[in-house]
């Protein structure tokens, strides 16, 4: 019985490979030559250090280079267009933050349709932001921090890694949350925004946790809450914004990657394959969690369909806030 099934299952196996227009040759075959992985932010953020640790990783597990390119430039959306326009052969990859699901709803007009020109490949990781300020701030929790802002109304500031990123929304949904007004200064990417911060130009900044963390421990900077459901393993004092009685308020960065629409199925499963290899790795789920990185895998659908559910979610705080990008 277990000798038919496995024939079976072969069978399927072989015409689910040439109904998707790809020889099983072909995908066994690939890749014979360098992949490339496409980063649509500045090198120093979180996007491009868990880019280059899962290139670094699959490189040496399919036995080609997977040659990592920061494109940054509108907002993100120059690297995920250069993405969606690449040969649709599965030797082009991008790693997104939410930008995916977020663009939609903040551009009028792209260069690229994100639901159209980009297939979905697997969910790969979710990054605790944690909520910090400048030392000169006189707040050392984040109730301290909301009292100021109502006190003040638009003298507190807060830095991003540019309009429509996490970090700018989640600012944004704290001051819809607590109906305070603290203003927004737009950088290009979240090393900058770091930069802004320490060096006193903002008072405020909401980033993945790993990139915050050494600083912070540096007494660089004051972390005053976790967005998220638990504490930060590297920093155990710092309470979430839940645990400090602000509710609803928790909001992880997430990343997935994707690939150009048209490359074939049995490519894009393999793709998958190859990608959950790395992020089920043990040795590889060690190193992400002690940076402070949660792994993830997916099927190309359930990434599919979170992508959607999290464009509906930020698609109502930017309505409410009416942000618009400049």
């Amino acid at each position: 019985m277990h000798e038919i099934s496995r024939a079976l299952l072969g069978s399927v196996g072989l015409l689910s490979a040439f109904a998707a227009g790809v020889p099983l040759a072909h995908a066994q075959a690939f890749p014979n030559k360098p992949l490339r992985m496409i980063l649509p932010f500045p090198p120093g953020g979180p996007t491009d250090l868990l880019g280059r640790t899962i290139a670094a990783r699959m490189s040496e597990n399919v036995g080609q280079p997977v040659v990592v390119e920061n494109r940054p430039g509108a907002g993100g959306n120059l690297g995920l267009e250069v993405a969606s326009k690449a040969s649709p052969d599965g030797y082009s990859m991008t790693l997104s933050s939410p930008l995916i699901a977020i663009s939609p709803f903040l551009y009028d007009k792209l260069n690229y349709d994100p639901a159209k020109d980009l297939l979905p490949i697997s969910l790969v990781a979710y990054i605790q932001n944690i909520l910090i300020v400048h030392p000169s701030v006189p707040a050392k929790n984040i109730n301290d921090l909301i009292r100021i802002a109502r006190a003040h109304p638009g003298k507190l500031n807060f830095s991003s890694g540019g309009i429509g990123t996490t970090g700018h929304l989640a600012a944004e949904l704290l001051n819809s949350l607590m109906k305070i007004r603290i203003e927004h200064v737009p950088y290009k990417g979240s090393g900058q925004a770091m930069v802004g911060l320490m060096s006193g130009q903002t008072d405020m900044l909401i980033m993945a946790a790993p990139i915050a963390t050494p600083h912070v421990q540096a007494g660089k900077i004051r972390a005053l809450a976790m967005l998220s459901e638990k504490r930060h393993g590297p920093l155990p004092d710092v309470p979430t914004a839940a645990e400090s009685g602000v509710k609803n308020f928790e909001v992880p960065i997430w990343y997935g990657i994707l690939t150009a629409a048209g490359t074939p199925q049995a490519l894009v499963g393999r793709l998958n394959q190859e990608i959950g290899r790395v992020m089920n790795d043990p040795a590889m789920r060690e190193k992400f969690i002690a940076s402070g990185i949660e792994p993830q895998s997916s099927t190309p659908e359930q990434f599919a369909a979170f992508i959607r559910s999290e464009g509906e979610r930020y698609g109502k705080v930017i309505r409410a806030a009416n942000i618009k990008p400049q």
